[in-house]
């Protein structure tokens, strides 16, 4: 299982770069905006997801983003989605409500979660998680969190929540 302390451990291991801030807990994107204090970077919101079939998605994505689930679906080609449960939240990515984050993937062994990244936080340098609890927020590089990612064989696609395209890399 792996938890702060192990993640910490990990981007350690693999020389990556990040910053940690500590505050009280946070449970939803006001309270982030109202109690995270000067965070740099792209601040994100996580959807983790699920169709009829128990099929599991997890979306990453700016903050203020709206997400249209008639049109995800659609263009997903996956049937209705809706919000997973809290019991899924823990079995599959070992994680309680308000701390969701990608890095809980890194507890998905099975690869059940489809993991997508909103194209617009490609636009920006630093980007924002929790790490895995909702008392702290991680920044670290954009394109070192891809990489991190990737070296625990953990796919990342993109979508363009303006028109719910997927891609496999980011568009410059």
């Amino acid at each position: 299982m792996i938890n702060k302390t192990k993640l910490f451990q990990l981007l350690n291991n693999q020389k990556i770069d990040y910053k940690v801030y500590n505050h009280p807990p946070l449970y939803s994107v006001r309270d982030s905006i109202n109690m995270r204090g000067i965070i740099e970077g792209a601040h994100t919101k996580n959807l983790f997801l699920k169709n009829k079939k128990n099929k599991f998605f997890l979306f990453s994505c700016l903050e203020n983003t709206v997400i249209n689930l008639k049109l995800l679906k659609k263009n997903l080609k996956v049937g209705n989605l809706s919000f997973a449960g809290e019991n899924y939240l823990k079995e599959i990515l070992l994680l309680s409500p308000g701390s969701v984050s990608p890095f809980g993937l890194l507890n998905d062994n099975e690869n059940r979660v489809d993991f997508y990244l909103d194209q617009k936080l490609t636009s920006h340098e630093v980007i924002n998680f929790h790490p895995l609890e909702n008392t702290s927020t991680i920044s670290l590089s954009l394109k070192k969190f891809i990489y991190f990612m990737s070296m625990h064989k953990k796919l990342v696609k993109f979508i363009n929540f303006d028109n719910y395209k997927i891609k496999d890399e980011p568009s410059n």
